[in-house]
């Protein structure tokens, strides 16, 4: 989410969303409120801290992983206070173990985790344990809630196509294999005492390698997924996930309708998608593409954004939410409109 408030942030999402809140994450607060360095706070065993380039591991730990925790506290203070006598589903985001260890630089060297094996193994392990204790500590805070824990992959299959640069920048790490991916994301998956997603919004999501590993849902970006990577997510939607369908851009509209999405080589104007209705109609066209059974639909998809807000402003954040939930409160009259019976 944007800004630095994260008691106005937490009531920003209860109040727009108040069947499924999450507690936010707030980047624009600096190091240790980022994806890596939050995470990087709930290792066991294993500080980081701030460097030019981003978080490394640490010999022991320092004033940078303090304020980071110092921050993730505020942040929990903030989600127990507003989310009182609250139940029902509540949803929290880790960075998960193979972008962490493509993000988070070894101690003596400049190279990441990820050109390590054994580090990849401790760093894996550590977050397991680490999600496991995360949960068990908001379940204290807000007992009624069901969590949901998700883990945020957006360099998954960077890792897998072995597209991840190494420090100099001159060459590329090692293509990791896809069963030793599939067995580090369960090894994470599994420990946490909670329903699990795994979120990647890149493009080639690897939806296949995901599903074995054992994640109770997907979530994607919907505006990336390819003709030729449907098959996947019809899998998965067969085998039961959730799929948290990212169906509403992440970026803010420019003037006219028209948003903007930087690219390799340029930058790249489409239309900005219409209201709620739109969005719900996106998903059903998903479905239907899926050769799902449309009664399906609203008691297996979420509608989401398609990443991260923190690059919005406060009020189009808002109004992405809403569209969320008026979206979703839209698609059982809108396939009982099709004539397909929702039960």
């Amino acid at each position: 989410m944007p800004g630095t408030d994260p008691a106005e942030a937490m009531r920003v999402v209860a109040g727009e969303l108040p069947d499924f809140p999450y507690l936010p994450e707030l980047p624009d607060r600096g190091p240790g409120a980022d994806l890596t360095g939050r995470t990087a706070a709930l290792l066991v065993d294993m500080p980081a801290e701030v460097t030019p380039r981003g978080w490394r591991l640490a010999e022991r730990p320092g004033r940078d992983l303090a304020r980071a925790r110092s921050m993730l506290s505020s942040d929990l203070d903030a989600l127990e206070e507003v989310l009182q006598g609250f139940t029902g589903p509540l949803k929290l985001q880790l960075c998960g173990p193979w972008t962490l260890a493509a993000t988070l630089e070894l101690t003596r060297t400049m190279n990441v985790a990820l050109s390590d094996p054994g580090a990849v193994a401790d760093l894996t392990a550590s977050l397991a344990e680490a999600a496991a204790a995360h949960a068990a500590d908001v379940a204290r805070r807000v007992p009624g809630a069901q969590l949901v824990v998700q883990f945020d992959e957006p360099l998954l299959p960077s890792v897998i196509a072995g597209l991840v640069p190494t420090q100099s920048g001159l060459s590329r790490l090692a293509a990791v294999e896809a069963d030793t991916v599939r067995d580090g994301l369960n090894q994470v998956l599994a420990a946490a005492p909670a329903y699990t997603v795994v979120h990647c919004c890149a493009t080639t999501v690897p939806f296949g390698i995901i599903q074995k590993a054992g994640a109770g849902g997907l979530a994607f970006d919907l505006s990336q997924l390819r003709r030729g990577e449907e098959d996947g997510v019809a899998e998965a939607a067969e085998a039961g996930l959730g799929l948290l369908t990212g169906a509403i851009p992440a970026v803010a509209a420019e003037p006219g309708g028209v948003r903007q999405t930087a690219e390799p080589g340029g930058v790249r104007q489409t239309a900005e998608p219409g209201g709620a209705r739109e969005t719900a109609e996106r998903v059903i066209r998903l479905w239907r593409r899926l050769g799902l059974p449309l009664a399906t639909c609203p008691q297996q998809a979420v509608i989401t954004p398609a990443c991260g807000l923190a690059g919005s402003s406060p009020p189009r954040a808002r109004a992405a939410l809403a569209r969320c939930r008026e979206a979703a409160a839209m698609l059982p009259e809108l396939i009982a409109e099709t004539g397909d019976e929702v039960r």
